[in-house]
């Protein structure tokens, strides 16, 4: 049984060490577990995307826009944790590039990278081009927000074709968790761009006790092959 977690135990869960660059791809959490392991872990952390991201929401870090090096630095030591994004685009946020978050691993403690997009939706598959990991990721955790379960996947999902395609159903059919299993365990789906000296993880957001059931037969679908964590919905 896979025991829902409250958000700020996500990095325990986790398990990451004194050392990491973590890559957030897939659905629904990605943003939230991005700004939730930057309180968690300790020492500096770089909080940054290679897609994009929502320009509004920064829960109070310092901002940067392409920083150089030295910039990057200095902000470390008098901030602990920055966010730093490619370039301003309203109300979008550019991403930087990949090769920017493995040279930052090595001044900062953690990267924290969103590497992926699913225009807000639970869940999604990635395009030819996508996601965007850095090289030196450590993690790559594949995110699905609970509220993609059991729901037909042309409604509910991201390219919707290309999830039904790596689930072997019809867009019009609803996302099992002998599917979900499926496009997430893929090197076309959840697994895409894994580093071969990366860790794979699944992240499910927004748990509620309605999906409990489904959650474990995911576990026994996916039969060890991945670490799931579920993070419990907030009231």
């Amino acid at each position: 049984m896979v025991e829902p977690i409250a958000l700020d135990e996500l990095a325990s869960a986790l398990q990451l060490g004194s050392h990491e660059l973590v890559s957030l791809v897939g659905g629904g959490g990605k943003t939230t577990g991005l700004f939730a392991l930057g309180e968690q872990l300790g020492g500096t952390v770089v909080l940054t995307t290679t897609t994009k991201m929502g320009r509004v929401r920064t829960d109070g870090h310092h901002v940067m826009f392409d920083p150089d090096d030295d910039e990057l630095a200095r902000a470390l030591t008098t901030y602990g944790t920055v966010l730093a994004w490619g370039g301003d685009a309203g109300h979008k946020a550019i991403g930087v590039a990949p090769e920017a978050c493995d040279r930052w691993f090595a001044m900062a403690d953690h990267v924290i990278v969103e590497a992926d997009g699913s225009r807000q939706r639970p869940f999604t598959a990635p395009n030819p081009f996508e996601p965007v990991v850095p090289s030196l990721t450590t993690l790559l955790v594949a995110c699905v927000g609970a509220s993609a379960f059991d729901r037909v996947i042309a409604d509910q999902c991201h390219r919707p074709m290309r999830v039904a395609a790596l689930a072997g159903c019809s867009p019009s059919q609803r996302l099992t968790p002998e599917r979900l299993a499926a496009v997430l365990l893929s090197d076309r789906g959840g697994r895409k761009e894994c580093p071969d000296a990366a860790g794979f993880a699944v992240m499910i957001n927004q748990v509620t006790e309605a999906d409990q059931r489904f959650i474990d037969r995911l576990a026994d679908v996916v039969d060890g092959r991945a670490p799931i964590v579920a993070v419990a919905a907030t009231s």
